[in-house]
């Protein structure tokens, strides 16, 4: 973490709203983009993306330094989306809609070139919605860091740091998830 950066967590601490407003503006987007990987609707993610930083300048008199403030802050973003899932699990009734808009959040499993074929859209969407498929049928564990691995780029130390788990966990966690994924996918394209 550069100084500029713990000046003004110092100040946040302090209670300058400003100092705090300008961490949420540096985080914000990957605060969002991992909250969206995690539930897969653009109005959960909302709502977790609000109650992070709610909580997070709750707490924040906590941060202690010892880790980078990412670290911390998306350690705050992974314990609640998995707290979040386990409770909208046992909550819910299985609903085959979801509403979630993935080009909204900035993120998407399509084909990167700017002229697709109708054929090639309608493919890359059907794709999507398989890997969507697959990806709600991994434990939250699981799917946290698969997805803060393949779609986000985090090491997976840093993934380990997050979740407070130990690098072999985090390991064994994305091991079984890509097992997982392959026999999915595997067997809805043979379905």
């Amino acid at each position: 973490m550069n100084s500029d950066e713990r000046a003004i967590i110092q100040e946040a601490q302090r209670g300058n709203i400003v100092a705090f407003e300008s961490l949420v503006k540096k985080y914000d987007r990957q605060v969002m983009q991992i909250a969206a990987s995690m539930v897969n609707n653009a109005h959960d993610a909302e709502d977790i993306y609000q109650e992070v930083f709610v909580r997070v300048h709750r707490n924040l008199r906590r941060f202690q330094f010892r880790s980078e403030f990412s670290t911390w802050l998306y350690r705050v973003v992974v314990n609640y989306c998995i707290n979040f899932q386990k409770k909208r699990r046992r909550n819910r009734a299985f609903s085959l809609d979801s509403d979630f808009d993935q080009e909204s959040m900035g993120w998407q499993l399509t084909i990167a070139d700017a002229e697709k074929t109708p054929e090639q859209s309608m493919l890359n969407q059907e794709l999507s919605n398989e890997i969507d498929a697959a990806l709600d049928q991994l434990s939250s564990q699981q799917k946290l860091v698969f997805v803060l691995r393949h779609y986000h780029g985090f090491k997976l130390k840093d993934i380990a740091a997050m979740m407070g788990c130990s690098l072999g966990t985090i390991k064994n966690y994305l091991f079984r998830a890509t097992q997982k994924m392959q026999s999915q996918l595997r067997d809805h394209s043979h379905a």
